[in-house]
């Protein structure tokens, strides 16, 4: 079900888009310090082995299922953040399935240094990142769309899904624009697979030297 509204106040510094934009740098700046971190670093499991292997095969389902959960969440939301609340598909069951997904993404990146560590620091730093700029669009959006969207706050999580609230709901006027935007965001995420290969390498034959290890 998806509720009318007023629409929000048109000066784009003080609307949604202004948090929108933050979304991208914070994610942005979280990879390129993440990915400057992991040049010097190295999990405990030496490359080649099947642990290390096993690891990096299940980062890159997590980057898929990052970047197709995006892709699910944008044919809901479609521009329409802040003029109506949206309640069908993921949004039914998180109130933040962007975030969501890209931190799940994010964690696949980590997982391409071969470590369980790598994981639960990419996951870590990206959702609490991210926390930051939901709190903001969250009193942004209680202004804009008043009642409605409170109500929907006391119904929906936050962050984490609440799988028995899944409903199907409306998609409203899709935008293939906005799609290919954010598939072009997430494959940011892909360019870690061939990166930490060759970061792999360079270890191995010792052109970058190692300063840490992550178990």
């Amino acid at each position: 079900m998806v509720d009318e509204v007023k629409a929000p106040p048109a000066n784009p510094l003080k609307g949604l888009g202004g948090y929108q934009h933050m979304r991208r740098i914070v994610l942005a700046v979280l990879v390129v310090v993440l990915f400057c971190a992991l040049l010097f670093g190295q999990s405990t499991f030496p490359p080649d082995t099947p642990v290390h292997e096993s690891i990096e095969m299940f980062g890159v389902l997590l980057i898929f299922l990052g970047i197709i959960g995006r892709l699910w969440s944008t044919l809901y939301i479609g521009g329409r953040k802040s003029s109506e609340v949206v309640t069908g598909g993921p949004y039914s069951i998180t109130r933040n399935p962007l975030y969501l997904f890209s931190t799940v993404a994010a964690a696949g990146v980590g997982a391409q240094i071969g470590s369980f560590s790598g994981i639960i620091l990419f996951t870590v730093l990206c959702a609490g990142a991210f926390h930051i700029v939901i709190l903001r669009e969250e009193k942004y959006l209680k202004e804009v769309l008043g009642a409605p969207y409170a109500a929907y706050l006391a119904k929906v999580p936050r962050f984490f899904p609440k799988l028995s609230l899944y409903e199907e709901g409306d998609t409203g006027s899709f935008k293939p624009r906005l799609l290919l935007t954010t598939l072009l965001d997430g494959l940011v995420f892909l360019v870690a697979l061939p990166a930490f290969e060759l970061i792999d390498g360079a270890q191995l034959t010792g052109m970058l030297p190692v300063w840490f290890t992550l178990p």
